[in-house]
């Protein structure tokens, strides 16, 4: 049997419909979405080994999601199918506010993942376990999944990796803040945006934001901050990455892209700081087109942006 992949995600994937702004406002572009399948997506593309683990509908969309993956080369070994539950679906529209999603994923396969059934030999076998807040947030058995595959990961002394991804359509700001701090403290590698820091901490200033998630425990902070780049930092050191530009017209799973484009270059042996640079040029060129898993660019792609950057 083969060995487990250096990466492993798990979360809940979606099937995305996109509207562009220019089209005639009835034609939707379908792709796929999912914070984890995102960056699983990105650290595959970027060379990385990667597994993704989640349960999907005995649909289309399931089929789907399955069929990208196996483009991609990730690993679905792990991935289950629920004979009644569908799999989540969720629309991007966009205004003058930037991008908008609705969503159509309550009692979604993934939200009804049950922690007794996690391939735990496979979690254990790994080096990083990269889960998200959306992960958690979208049921009671989905948190709970999620923490039972942190415990198992932090036992077998795998890394764990954590986005702080904030959706308060799914758990109020309370429930939030206590589910996410807990994690934080047991999480190895963390990615929180700006904008969902600014909520979460009541805090404004990155480097204030930075200096309560080192204070809580975590080695290494990678603070997305979208058209103004990046902050790395750790206890001991602190870089500010500038945006590189582009033309933005989506920034739909750019995050996402930041975080699996960094794990696979840090999992390849790159330093923090360089696997974020790469990372930083890797999320901005993901932007230059419609939707969350088209437009991630390749490792060819983003070695050109980082010579221009």
């Amino acid at each position: 049997m083969a060995s487990p992949p250096d990466l492993i995600c798990l979360g809940e994937p979606m099937v995305e419909f996109n509207r562009p702004p220019q089209g005639d406002g009835f034609t939707w572009v379908q792709g796929f979405g999912g914070d984890t399948s995102n960056a699983a997506i990105a650290a595959a593309r970027q060379g990385a080994r990667v597994g993704y683990a989640t349960a999907l509908g005995q649909d289309w969309m399931g089929d789907a999601l399955l069929a990208l993956w196996a483009r991609e080369g990730i690993d679905t070994t792990r991935v289950s199918r629920h004979a009644t539950a569908p799999t989540g679906v969720y629309f991007v529209t966009h205004g003058e506010q930037g991008h908008k999603f609705d969503f159509l994923r309550k009692g979604s396969a993934a939200s009804l993942m049950d922690a007794s059934n996690l391939p735990n030999g496979w979690l254990a076998g790994t080096r990083v376990l990269h889960v998200s807040a959306i992960s958690q947030a979208i049921s009671g058995a989905a948190e709970r999944c999620c923490a039972a595959a942190i415990d198992t990961a932090r036992a077998a002394g795998v890394k764990v990796s954590y986005d702080t991804n904030l959706r308060l359509r799914l758990w109020d700001i309370g429930r939030a803040r206590s589910v996410i701090d807990a994690t934080v403290a047991q999480c190895d590698l963390l990615f929180p945006s700006l904008d969902d820091s600014r909520l979460l901490t009541g805090l404004r200033d990155p480097d204030e934001i930075v200096d309560r998630y080192l204070a809580m425990g975590v080695p290494l902070v990678l603070l997305k901050m979208g058209a103004d780049g990046a902050l790395v930092a750790t206890a001991s050191s602190r870089h500010r990455l500038a945006p590189l530009a582009v033309r933005p017209v989506d920034a739909t799973g750019a995050g996402d892209c930041f975080a699996g484009s960094f794990l696979a270059r840090w999992l390849a042996g790159d330093s923090p700081l360089t696997a974020a640079r790469y990372a930083n040029v890797a999320a901005a060129l993901s932007t230059r087109g419609f939707g969350a898993v088209a437009p991630i660019p390749s490792r060819a792609e983003v070695e050109i942006g980082l010579r221009r950057s």
